[in-house]
């Protein structure tokens, strides 16, 4: 903990650096090839959508002694349609078929208790029709467009527009990452994925303000000195906010992997897992957009300015001068003043008055 804590303050105070920044092509052919990948896997193979979205029966067989195939043979030979059925870690069979009638649910039911070696009241049993499942779509789009129009009037007020476009690009990097690891994988979409969808935008902008609040400190004032350009700027307050970043991603995941574990190996299948998968992708993937997406986004938007331009050209043709004058004098050091500001990173140029001796005063 201490060599991290080490490395936090080395990173907070710029001895060390990473550029994030300037390497932003490379961070961008990652995420595109990612991207790639999960629109194929959405347009290709499509969202496993639960039988509350498509609609359909559900029947629940606790302590059931038949196997996978049996309870799945009987299903498709009453209903004449393909059937899913999954054993949860609590031993319970799960069979999904199309949408049947009362009479028809009554039937199965009887039947596949007869195979599984159970009672026919101990079947849990529901018919869901696809209305349902389309309310919550459409609610959930509802939201997310309040969310969205809500968010990016609170950056643009707090920060800028151009923090709040690059907060909103990173934001659908996140969703669309997500969104296409569940189609790659094959993972079921249920009402509580879509809750745990809706809470990572949340989360992925927390991280990106923490990080933007720094830029915005950083470069408060940056256009009167000649020392930092505003991609140096942006790029120390990813580095000074780094190890925070990671720190808070590793607490909020190490609760949500546990729930994940546990509902996969002990409880089985149901609402916790679902909501706790969602949160595991999104919350990993947005800790990467807040550092590698959001700023170098930010950082290419600024950097076209006028006034930014023209601090970058001040900046280097500093630098240049520093270099010659280095040259010709044969240091191989900065100067002081140099080696000051560069560590400071203090954007304004401080103008104290001189001090008069006591000698002097009247």
């Amino acid at each position: 903990m201490s060599k991290l804590s080490n490395v936090g303050q080395r990173l907070y105070r710029g001895d060390v650096s990473i550029n994030f920044v300037g390497r932003w092509k490379t961070w961008y052919v990652i995420s595109g090839i990612i991207l790639l990948i999960s629109v194929g896997a959405l347009f290709g193979r499509g969202l496993n959508l639960g039988i509350e979205f498509k609609g359909g029966a559900d029947f629940s067989l606790p302590s059931a002694t038949c196997s996978v195939e049996d309870a799945r043979a009987v299903a498709e030979t009453e209903t004449g349609a393909q059937t899913i059925v999954t054993v949860t870690g609590a031993g319970t069979v799960r069979v999904q078929t199309q949408t049947l009638t009362p009479a028809e649910s009554s039937v199965l039911a009887g039947q596949l208790a007869q195979a599984c070696g159970i009672e026919k009241d101990d079947i849990k049993y529901q018919v869901v029709g696809p209305t349902w499942g389309a309310e919550i779509s459409a609610k959930a789009l509802q939201g997310l467009i309040v969310f969205i129009l809500l968010v990016s009037l609170f950056l643009t007020l707090y920060f800028e527009w151009r923090m709040a476009l690059s907060a909103l690009v990173a934001l659908a990097h996140d969703l669309l990452i997500t969104i296409g690891i569940y189609a790659l994988i094959g993972l079921e979409v249920t009402p509580a994925s879509v809750i745990g969808l809706l809470t990572i935008l949340g989360y992925s902008l927390y991280d990106t303000v923490v990080v933007f609040d720094k830029v915005k400190e950083n470069t408060r004032g940056l256009t009167g000195q000649s020392v930092l350009t505003y991609n140096e700027a942006a790029n120390l307050a990813v580095n000074q906010t780094l190890v925070r970043s990671i720190n808070t991603s590793i607490v909020a995941l190490l609760p949500v992997i546990s729930i994940i574990f546990v509902g996969a190996f002990l409880l089985g299948a149901g609402t916790l897992l679902d909501l706790a998968v969602v949160l595991g992708i999104g919350m990993a993937v947005g800790t990467f957009s807040s550092i590698f997406i959001a700023t170098p986004v930010l950082a290419q938007l600024k950097s076209a300015t006028p006034e930014m331009k023209a601090l970058s050209a001040r900046v280097h043709a500093r630098r240049t001068q520093v270099q010659r004058k280095k040259s010709e004098s044969g240091k191989d050091a900065l100067s002081t003043e140099e080696l000051t500001s560069a560590r400071n990173l203090d954007p304004v140029e401080r103008s104290q008055p001189r001090k008069v001796p006591r000698s002097k005063r009247k």
